[in-house]
């Protein structure tokens, strides 16, 4: 005689499992089908301009003054690469996460189905990341074109610009869901995004900067997806200081997905 001990127990899928976290991916994957094509332009006038204006235009006059010891392209192609993994997180991670809580309310509408925060969030997380990775993608592509690509070390600069996509992704998503309205999306951009474009070696090496300053600059993730991207799109990386960046993005991306799991289970409790 079977007892009810020895029935096979069905056990509910743990929230955040793949297929539910895939359910949600497949939702930003098919409204990104209409706007593709405008995204695709801008990704690749974009990196095409900005090369041909500060590494080819401005790069003449830095080469002649031999500030770098080479070729302005060389040194500012990758920094690029990285700089746009940051503003293309920013930009997927901010007005996005504030319409499906507040505006649209895309996170309640899959709250009303089997998925958890968990597998939402994974799910958005996991199309941003696509989106860097594109864009990252292009953008080696784009370098190669203009020769600014001697190493075939250069392929696993893409990983690297999308973890230090992911970086700022992350700890944004937190933001952007702590928020009641989009006047800190403002603050954002000019207090944090555009001082770390400009400051955190993208441009010219952050030894040129201050001594105060210059620390700064080495705490943030934008130097060290900057530098990791650099070393391996000229070959010039080291393994030890390279494992170092990537350490120190995971980091952050690992806090910023804690932080933004906690941020959307509170605030869609609150507003459910």
């Amino acid at each position: 005689m079977t007892t009810t001990t020895d029935r096979p127990v069905q056990q509910r899928p743990a929230p955040g499992s793949v297929r539910r976290t895939a359910a949600a991916l497949e939702y930003w994957l098919v409204q990104y089908r209409t706007v593709w094509r405008g995204t695709v332009v801008s990704g690749v006038l974009t990196p095409v301009l900005f090369l041909t204006a500060m590494g080819v235009g401005l790069g003449a006059l830095v080469d002649d003054a031999g500030r770098l010891g080479g070729e302005y392209l060389l040194f500012l192609a990758p920094g690029l690469m990285a700089a746009t993994a940051m503003q293309t997180a920013e930009f997927e991670s901010t007005y996005p996460v504030m319409g499906g809580i507040k505006w649209i309310r895309t996170y309640h509408a899959m709250l009303a189905t089997p998925l958890g925060v968990a597998d939402i969030l994974l799910g958005h997380l996991l199309f941003v990341a696509l989106r860097v990775l594109s864009v990252a993608s292009i953008y080696l592509l784009v370098i190669a074109l203009f020769g600014a690509a001697p190493s075939w070390l250069a392929l696993a600069a893409v990983p690297a610009a999308l973890l230090t996509g992911m970086a700022f992704a992350a700890p944004i998503f937190a933001f952007s869901a702590g928020n009641e309205n989009d006047a800190g999306f403002a603050a954002l951009e000019r207090f944090v995004i555009v001082p770390l474009f400009l400051f955190s070696g993208t441009f010219f090496p952050v030894s040129q900067l201050p001594d105060a300053i210059e620390w700064v600059a080495y705490v943030t993730p934008l130097w060290h997806g900057v530098e990791l991207c650099r070393g391996l799109v000229l070959g010039t990386a080291e393994l030890g200081v390279s494992v170092a960046h990537v350490g120190y993005l995971t980091v952050c991306t690992v806090v910023g997905v804690a932080a933004a799991y906690e941020t959307f289970r509170r605030r869609l409790e609150k507003t459910g």
